[in-house]
């Protein structure tokens, strides 16, 4: 089984081990073929995956009185701090959606107990998983989807219901599509682009150029006159120096410079892609050409509203139907992250959105106090409101009969005419 308890190997693997790297996706061997290496790239999966991974996860129960949290059932403890032995909540989240991100979708094995209780879900490598869709029903009696994981020598197969499948953009809802292929192109010139200006502040920010020799010169002469050359002008301890010529030599620059090929322009519009196609707002990635002050906020509800909130409702839907029973779901049990750590605004306009509400009276001042981390309030358990509204058909009752009073009580009363009229008869 794959759950069953292993011998670990107590072998230690460091960074320059090509197995490592192998498993890593790194290409020790110039440009890396592995997309994550890209500056860009790496911060929009780690901008996601930080996210998702800073949100609280709980179940919550939905009845005729409203949803609050389902605190007494197992799972709910269980998906908050530690849904396998091996892993807090948060690092479980920030691999799975790096994965998601990455390989285009992520799948966890469910371990059940013989109860039927969840006992601890475990993400599997995706480099090593594989999908089949048995249409035929060649596995198994029915037609299913089964999901393939080679460990070394060994393969597991699970069906549908065995895992949590968390997908990214789909074709056929079944397999994900890595979004790294997408880029493929865009990430790999960004790559070059920064190996170009590695270069070019390694060569001491000196052009290159043409080396013009009137006369006949031996192969060997040449090969010790370039050495020369490259030895006065390459190298940051040579930046600024004069370049001595000799007698018979002309040298003239041929690169061309990186103002003139659009280096900035190009690389800016690489940036920007690569970050749209993430999702992921320009201020997210230190952009802020087109941000303000004031729209700082706003930018953060588009990037829920945008790009989170569809990642989030894809696993709070897979994570109720696979991990709850048909009947605790009929019960209205279901998942539900917190977003109030990244909709939260300021200080200022969160109170008064408090009392708006408190005085509205449809939020009680416990519950807002709840809302900002305070323990609760005495007497506060109730909803309050401005003691001078009044239902609609009362509106205006406390002023019925003034008129026909102010007549029974003697005033005097001036006509249009200016006489004085009583209340007692001549």
């Amino acid at each position: 089984m794959l759950f069953k308890k292993n011998k670990i190997s107590k072998r230690s693997l460091t960074t320059t081990d090509e197995e490592l790297a192998k498993l890593l996706g790194i290409d020790i061997n110039g440009i890396s073929s592995n997309k994550a290496r890209e500056a860009t790239f790496y911060t929009c999966l780690r901008i996601l995956s930080d996210t998702v991974s800073k949100l609280p996860l709980k179940l919550y129960k939905e009845s005729t009185n409203g949803t609050d949290v389902a605190s007494k059932h197992y799972l709910h403890n269980k998906m908050k701090l530690r849904p396998n032995k091996n892993m807090s909540s948060s690092d479980f989240w920030k691999m799975i959606e790096f994965q998601r991100s990455y390989f285009g979708h992520s799948v966890v094995a469910v371990h059940t107990a013989p109860n039927g209780k969840v006992e601890g879900l475990h993400p599997l490598d995706m480099a090593n998983v594989e999908i089949w869709v048995d249409n035929n029903a060649i596995i198994g009696k029915d037609s299913a989807i089964w999901y393939v994981y080679k460990q070394g020598t060994r393969e597991f197969k699970f069906r549908s219901e065995e895992v949590l499948h968390f997908k990214g953009l789909t074709r056929d809802g079944i397999h994900g599509m890595p979004i790294k292929d997408y880029l493929a192109t865009v990430v790999e010139n960004l790559q070059y682009s920064s190996d170009y200006v590695n270069k070019y502040f390694k060569g001491g920010l000196t052009a290159k150029g043409l080396l013009q020799y009137t006369g006949d010169i031996e192969p060997e002469a040449i090969n010790r006159v370039k050495a020369r050359f490259e030895k006065m002008a390459n190298g940051m301890d040579n930046v600024g120096k004069i370049l001595p010529v000799p007698p018979g030599y002309e040298f003239q620059t041929i690169n061309t410079s990186m103002a003139d090929a659009q280096f900035f322009e190009i690389t800016n519009l690489s940036i920007r892609q690569i970050a749209s196609a993430f999702g992921i707002k320009q201020h997210m990635i230190n952009d802020l050409s087109g941000a303000k002050f004031n729209n700082v906020t706003q930018q953060n509800e588009e990037f829920y509203r945008d790009t989170l909130q569809s990642i989030l409702t894809m696993y709070e839907q897979e994570l109720t139907y696979k991990l709850l029973t048909e009947k605790e779901i009929n019960e209205g049990k279901f998942f539900r992250f917190n977003v109030d750590a990244i909709l939260r605004t300021d200080l200022k306009t969160r109170y008064e959105a408090y009392k708006i509400g408190i005085e509205g009276g449809f939020l009680m001042p416990n519950e807002a106090r709840k809302k900002e981390d305070m323990v609760s309030a005495e007497g506060a358990d109730q909803l309050i409101v401005n003691g001078t509204m009044q239902p609609l058909d009362k509106v205006g009752m406390a002023y019925e009969g003034q008129g026909k009073n102010a007549f029974e009580g003697g005033e005097n009363i001036d006509d249009e005419q200016g006489n004085t009229n009583t209340n007692d008869a001549d």
